[in-house]
């Protein structure tokens, strides 16, 4: 069963591997990574937030269950453009109730495939633009905290060690293996598979 993972869970540090099998159970990985992103009141999520070490990730930038119309699916995607920059407030899932404010590009094109396996190409800005760096990013093992401004990590930095002690008792409940263990399975994960 996914679940959303809290930092530092290994996962959300790990380089994510291509996807190379559009199959069933990657779809239905999507799915249960959709209804963990609407329950989360999230706009997007990446596979490895999830614990799964590939190279995909949701969106829906109307957060609402009701729109599946405006939901997504970026399988290997590769950001092949951006152009100028902005500051914007950024939240992540694996960091709950932790926003700050963000430098990246403002727009950007993106090259990926969707769950039909087909090529798609999207320019996005603002918000959008956003969303598909900070999601592809956390496929990279690259989290929106290494963009933060040394003064606002300092001051953050409470928060963020909340959230990691958080993620600590749930491995001392046994909720989770040991951060080797996890390791090993992202490791050894096949082309699709449960791992903890």
């Amino acid at each position: 069963m996914l679940r959303i993972v809290q930092y530092p869970h290994p996962a959300l540090r790990y380089e994510s591997r291509p996807v190379t099998n559009i199959d069933d159970r990657l779809r239905t990985a999507v799915r249960a990574m959709f209804d963990l992103m609407y329950d989360a009141h999230g706009i997007g999520l990446a596979a490895n937030q999830v614990a799964i070490p590939l190279q995909f990730f949701v969106l829906n930038l109307t957060a609402d269950p009701e729109q599946p119309e405006a939901e997504q699916v970026f399988i290997n995607p590769e950001i092949i453009k951006r152009h100028s920059a902005d500051d914007y407030e950024e939240g992540c899932l694996s960091f709950p109730g932790i926003y700050a404010k963000i430098r990246r590009p403002r727009k950007v094109r993106v090259r990926a495939f969707d769950l039909s396996g087909n090529e798609v190409i999207v320019d996005a800005d603002e918000l959008y633009s956003r969303a598909l760096q900070h999601e592809t990013d956390h496929l990279h093992g690259k989290l929106y905290i290494d963009l933060f401004e040394p003064n606002l990590r300092t001051a953050l930095n409470p928060k963020i060690a909340e959230v990691e002690a958080g993620f600590r008792a749930s491995q001392e409940r046994g909720e989770f293996p040991s951060d080797d263990e996890i390791r090993r399975q992202l490791d050894a994960w096949p082309e699709f598979g449960p791992v903890a």
